[in-house]
């Protein structure tokens, strides 16, 4: 059986070849895809498509003998079902009409969650968050004590600066206060030469 074989017998149960055919490549387009991406597609009772690494060997040319070295590549890889087994070894019969070679899916598997497992799906959801908010907080308190402190910490450092200031002005004002006194003690040196110059003048009138 072939490709167009297979959608010709699906044809009746799915409404038309057409149909047929779209759901035939949608499901195969699927499983090649899942497949390729490194995915394992399961279907119960009929059998699992997977990717295989194979390492690198040595192999036979079949015409020559001659030994061959076979890179490391991936091949996909098809395990038939316990119930497909069964079914082709004869220990169980087909039915005469139906389709149970593949167990079917059970009800509500197929559909979309309830609204009550929504709300469910929701409120874990919150309860998380609220979780991990909670585990934050102390850590965002801790990193804004740090901050704070890396701050405060140039404040005080530039305490001694202060300091420094003020013995700089305690030593200028000692610089200062000799030479104020000296300044003072050369003044009455100014007088007594004045008081020289007088007492000439008036030694020089009497004369």
């Amino acid at each position: 059986m072939n490709k167009a074989q297979l959608v010709e017998a699906i044809a009746d149960k799915m409404g038309g070849r057409q149909q047929a055919a779209d759901a035939v490549d949608a499901v195969l387009d699927a499983i090649v895809r899942a497949v390729v991406a490194g995915d394992r597609v399961s279907v119960t009772g009929f059998g699992s498509f997977e990717k295989v690494e194979r390492p690198a060997r040595y192999a036979r040319n079949p015409q020559t003998g001659e030994r061959v070295r076979v890179k490391k590549t991936s091949v996909p890889r098809f395990r038939a079902g316990q119930g497909f087994k069964d079914l082709v070894s004869g220990s169980k019969k087909l039915p005469k009409g139906g389709e149970v070679a593949v167990k079917k899916a059970p009800k509500g598997s197929l559909t979309g969650p309830t609204a009550t497992a929504a709300k469910k799906a929701a409120a874990k959801k919150a309860v998380t968050k609220k979780a991990a908010a909670k585990k934050a907080a102390p850590a965002k308190k801790a990193a804004a004590k740090k901050a704070t402190a890396k701050k405060a910490a140039p404040a005080k450092k530039a305490a001694p600066a202060k300091k420094t200031t003020a013995a700089a002005k305690k030593t200028t004002a000692k610089k200062t206060a000799p030479a104020k006194k000296a300044a003072a003690k050369k003044a009455p040196a100014k007088k007594t030469t004045a008081r020289k110059t007088t007492a000439k003048k008036t030694a020089a009138r009497k004369r």
